[in-house]
């Protein structure tokens, strides 16, 4: 019995590793964003990469150089985004981990997942608005 104690009490003075990861909330959200261009990834590959300003306003690119500029904001525990081309909010749940954020689509299990795959002081690659005959 008293071995078991000592088990039991070792157990319970490791680290939580199992425990839920929470949502970020607006705060924690822009404390941690404001100021990086942060890469991220979709199941292995590159995905997207966002430049995080200041007043909450964002700079996005798919890696295509075409850069869209929007804003976000926090609702019902997510952060949504809004560009300029697109006035349909895009939510997710982003979680801080020890590898980085990870990102939820409006918080679905089944939905898409991204994670960050990198924090870079360059600046994004933006080309001009294209034009033609």
């Amino acid at each position: 019995m008293r071995l078991l104690l000592i088990l039991l009490a070792f157990l319970t003075s490791l680290p939580q590793t199992g425990r839920a990861i929470e949502p970020m909330g607006a705060e924690e959200f822009d404390r941690y964003t404001q100021g990086k261009t942060l890469f991220y990834g979709f199941d292995g590959t590159a995905y997207g990469v966002e430049r995080y300003l200041p007043g909450r306003r964002v700079i996005w690119s798919f890696l295509d150089g075409r850069c869209q500029e929007g804003i976000w904001y926090e609702e019902a525990g997510q952060i949504c985004f809004v560009y300029e081309d697109n006035s349909q909010p895009q939510c997710w749940s982003f979680m801080l981990t020890p590898e980085g954020l990870n990102a939820r689509f409006q918080n679905d299990p089944q939905a898409t997942e991204l994670y960050e795959s990198g924090d870079v002081d360059d600046e994004m690659i933006c080309l001009g608005p294209e034009v033609g005959v």
